[in-house]
């Protein structure tokens, strides 16, 4: 356990840098970070208001989905308004309680994109593989547990996170080379050893991400397996159209630098700063943006109901 912050009681506050080496285009930088914001703020509030809308929605597939539509509202606005309040209006000081208060919610919350992933996965293995008990196995009292597994499993896994860090003294610079409060690049700051606090986040972060992407491709296994027994190729094709949605955004989240970002800032010192942090909010910004317009034009049930809402607006 590292020592009490007894030796800086001053609550002297952190200063974000931004992207080293392009102070200057910070300005046009936000521009297209906050065009991505927007989109991703009117996706999924769009998610969220057709599905409470229409009841023939109140599916688990649709009920899960809302929960990540939550959650990639919570990620998204937990760093890109103060990330624009950086570029835009020169805001670089943050406060201790708040800098570790924005870097929970960004672990916890990606934490539970991933549970709601394999939340997904468990549903599609449920409608394929076992279609006839599909409604009785994921009642809607069950699908409500399994969000709130979800959730206190990303709540607990990083709530040590912030109290590990409130803990440590900082004595030296206080300047995160950084558009946001990455932990990481925090961590470094301490004046103490932090190895283990460094080993606690990368191993949390390991077996969250891993076990859940291990469980979600057992879980396709076995939906192929189902798929491929099927008597015709067109009962094949239906069957499996309804896991696009969810694969394309699996395969946006996994495909985007969030395990390369955290292994930058541990091993990767011959990777430019600039680059490191482009990836790191790219890793926040496109999966909370792509959700929603990937279940918006490949799921033709909320499609329909989009179009439904906007010609009735329209009228």
């Amino acid at each position: 356990m590292p020592p009490l912050n007894t030796s800086c009681p001053s609550p002297v506050p952190f200063l974000l840098v931004g992207i080293p080496g392009l102070e200057h285009l910070h300005v046009w930088i936000g521009i297209p970070f906050c065009s991505m914001y927007v989109v991703a703020v009117v996706g999924n509030v769009t998610i969220l208001a057709v599905v409470r809308a229409e009841r023939s929605l109140h599916e688990p597939m649709f009920l899960f989905l809302c929960m990540l539509s939550a959650t990639d509202l919570v990620l998204s606005t937990a760093t890109l308004p103060r990330m624009l309040c950086l570029f835009w209006l020169g805001a670089r000081a943050i406060a201790l309680d708040a800098c570790l208060a924005q870097m929970f919610f960004i672990h916890s919350f990606t934490a539970l994109e991933s549970g709601f992933f394999l939340a997904m996965a468990v549903d599609r293995y449920v409608a394929i593989c076992h279609p006839l008990r599909h409604t009785t196995m994921l009642t809607p009292a069950r699908v409500a547990l399994m969000g709130v597994v979800v959730v206190v499993r990303g709540v607990a896994f990083f709530s040590p996170h912030p109290i590990l860090l409130k803990q440590l003294p900082y004595c030296g610079t206080r300047i995160i080379a950084h558009t946001y409060c990455e932990f990481m690049a925090v961590v470094k700051l301490a004046c103490v050893d932090t190895g283990a606090t460094k080993r606690y986040s990368l191993s949390m972060a390991t077996i969250i991400g891993s076990c859940d992407a291990v469980l979600i491709a057992v879980s396709y296994v076995f939906i192929l397996r189902s798929v491929f027994h099927l008597p015709s190729q067109e009962a094949r094709f239906k069957a499996l159209g309804t896991c696009g949605s969810h694969v394309c955004v699996i395969l946006v989240f996994y495909s985007t630098a969030a395990f390369f970002s955290f292994l930058t800032h541990r091993f990767g010192h011959h990777i430019a700063p600039h680059i490191h942090i482009f990836i790191a909010n790219i890793y926040l910004l496109i999966p909370p943006m792509m959700n929603p317009i990937i279940y918006g034009v490949k799921t033709k049930r909320i499609r329909e109901r989009v179009f439904k809402f906007i010609t009735m607006k329209g009228v």
